[in-house]
């Protein structure tokens, strides 16, 4: 009990104070820059992100092994550990098999979670979005919750920057960033219902040469806290480039992250498109 107090502080107690920028807020934090310039951008995001490989595929199968003291907080230690990815590229849904045997499957379609144990009982969470009304920050979760978030979000992780080619995506380029002698390009992506994510509205970074550097977001599942999601590095699979490293931090009032505490860490390993 103790350990997780001391857990819960290093989550919260930085951010209890935030008045953090709203991603779709003032107009210093969302200025719309010359069109041309902007689709440019977008034309070689995916260029660089591989976007004519990911329009030919399917399914992306990877093998992520996920960290971070996060899950023990979330009262889900077991999910720490390297589970076994098949993800649909142009839909959501996803499939994690865990070290354990336990199957975790999201169908964003069908908006149901399915749980299945290795001795074959079977949990359904359906419309589990939902079923996250009125947490907070310190909230413990269910297996089937800690899997529903597991599941879109790592789905996201996997297909981002090619997300942003589905319909009903909206993208406004924002202030460029500065941050450790680089100047990054900044893009605020709204997405639509039909496609779950940790806020509507996420600010996404990149650096000269177009590759996805950092998202910024409030998970709503988690309490909405403020975070600084980094990809330091990325590899080249069957032609489309994706994010190797994940490192989720706090992120402060100023947009810098607290980089005292990595939170989650996701490192995908063996990816390959079919």
């Amino acid at each position: 009990m103790e350990r997780r107090k001391l857990l819960g502080a290093a989550f919260v107690a930085a951010t209890a104070s935030l008045t953090d920028l709203q991603l779709t807020g003032s107009a210093s934090a969302a200025r719309r820059f010359n069109g041309r310039s902007t689709s440019a951008l977008l034309e070689q995001i995916q260029k660089t992100h591989g976007g004519r490989r990911w329009r030919k595929a399917q399914v992306i199968e990877a093998h992520v092994a996920y960290g971070g003291p996060f899950w023990a907080f979330k009262g889900v230690a077991d999910f720490v550990g390297t589970d076994h990815v098949v993800a649909d590229v142009h839909r959501q849904r996803i499939r994690l098999t865990q070290p354990s045997g336990r199957v975790i499957a999201f169908d964003k379609y069908a908006d149901v979670l399915t749980v299945t144990e290795p001795h074959g009982a079977v949990e359904r969470l359906w419309h589990p979005r939902a079923s996250f009304d009125g947490y907070t920050a310190t909230s413990q979760w269910s297996v089937a919750q800690a899997g529903y978030f597991r599941a879109y979000a790592t789905w996201l992780y996997l297909v981002e920057a090619y997300v942003f080619t589905y319909p009903g995506v909206r993208i406004t380029e924002a202030e460029p960033w500065v941050e450790s002698g680089e100047t990054w390009r900044v893009l605020d992506v709204t997405f639509p219902p039909s496609i779950d994510t940790h806020c509507p509205t996420q600010r996404y970074y990149f650096d000269a040469d177009a590759s996805m550097v950092r998202i910024d977001y409030e998970a709503e599942v988690s309490g909405a806290l403020p975070t600084a999601h980094y990809q330091p590095r990325h590899a080249v699979f069957d032609g489309a480039l994706i994010t190797t490293r994940h490192e989720i931090y706090a992120r402060n009032a100023d947009r810098t992250p607290d980089r005292s505490l990595v939170r989650i860490s996701l490192d995908v390993k063996r990816a390959s498109l079919h």
